[in-house]
C-alpha cells in the first residue's frame, strides 16, 4: 500500500509540472509495438515523453510479414529490459502484444487504436461481419501480397488530425504489412491474465470506435477515449504518454 502511495503520488506530482522525472528505483520500462503501415518512428513523440520522466523505451521494429515474426522481435526487445515491462501496442501491434504479453517480464498491457483477439482469433475473424471502416477502401496490395495505403488514405482515413506535410512524410515512411498476417490467430490471449489499458480514438477511420469500445470492454480494460484520428501519438502525444505512464506506476 505504502510503495503505491509513493508510485501514484510522483507520478501527480510528474504530470503536474509538465513531465518532469518521475522515476523510481523499481522503474518499469516501456516497450512499444507500431501497427501496420508504420514503423517505430510513428512513437518518436511519445517516447520523447517518457524518456523526459526518465523511463526506458523501446520501439520495436516490427517486420510485418507475420504475426510470428512481429512477436518474435517483441520478445527479444522485452527479453533486452532490465526488469517488469508495459507492453504498449497500436493498431495491429494489438494483436502482437495479445500473443507476445505472456512474456513473464511484462507487467501490463496498453491498447492504443488497437485490435484485441482472443485466443483462436486474427483479425480477419475478430472483424469478420463487422462494419467496414473507411480507411479499408484506401489499403492496396502488390502483386507480392504486401498492403500498403495510399497517401491519400493517410491523410484522410489514417491520420487525419496531423498537419498535411507530416501525413505526406508518413506515407513516404510507412511499413507495408503481408495480407496474410490479418488471418494469423492468436494462440494466447495475455489480457486474460494481465491487467489491460485502452485508448480509444473516437475519430478513427481505420478502426471503427464501435469495435475499438466492444474489444475494450470484452479484456475489462480501462478506457481512455480521445477525440482523435487512428494515430493519437502524432496528434495527441502527451494524453497518450500519460495513460503510459500511469501503467508504469501502476501497483496491480
Amino acid at each position: 500500500m505504502k510503495r503505491h502511495f509513493i508510485a501514484a503520488a510522483l507520478l501527480s506530482l510528474g504530470l503536474a509540472t509538465g513531465f518532469s522525472s518521475v522515476a523510481t528505483a523499481a522503474q518499469r520500462s516501456v516497450v512499444i509495438v507500431h501497427g501496420a503501415f508504420a514503423d517505430g518512428s510513428d512513437w518518436a513523440k511519445v517516447i520523447a515523453l517518457l524518456q523526459e520522466k526518465g523511463v526506458q523505451a523501446q520501439a520495436v521494429q516490427n517486420p510485418l510479414e507475420s504475426l510470428a515474426g512481429d512477436v518474435a522481435a517483441t520478445n527479444r526487445a522485452i527479453d533486452n529490459q532490465q526488469g517488469e515491462v508495459v507492453l504498449v501496442g497500436h493498431s495491429w501491434g494489438g494483436t502482437v502484444i495479445t500473443e507476445a504479453g505472456n512474456h513473464k517480464k511484462v507487467s501490463e498491457l496498453v491498447y492504443v487504436a488497437a485490435f484485441a483477439p482472443d485466443e483462436g482469433q486474427s483479425v480477419e475473424s475478430l472483424t469478420k461481419g463487422k462494419p467496414s471502416a473507411p480507411g479499408s477502401a484506401s489499403i492496396k496490395a502488390d502483386r507480392h501480397g504486401w498492403l500498403s495505403l495510399s497517401p491519400q488514405g493517410i491523410a484522410q482515413d489514417f491520420a487525419q488530425d496531423v498537419p498535411a506535410p507530416q501525413a505526406r512524410v508518413m506515407a513516404a515512411t510507412q511499413g507495408p504489412i503481408k495480407a496474410s498476417a490479418f488471418a494469423e490467430e492468436v494462440s494466447v490471449a495475455a489480457w486474460k491474465t494481465k491487467p489491460s489499458r485502452f485508448i480509444v480514438s473516437e475519430q478513427d477511420r481505420m478502426i471503427l470506435p464501435a469495435l475499438q469500445h466492444e474489444m475494450a470492454s470484452r479484456i475489462g480494460a480501462q478506457v481512455t477515449s480521445l477525440p482523435t484520428s487512428h494515430v493519437p501519438q502524432q496528434s495527441r502525444p502527451a494524453d497518450v504518454a500519460k495513460v503510459i505512464l500511469e501503467a508504469v506506476a501502476d501497483e496491480r
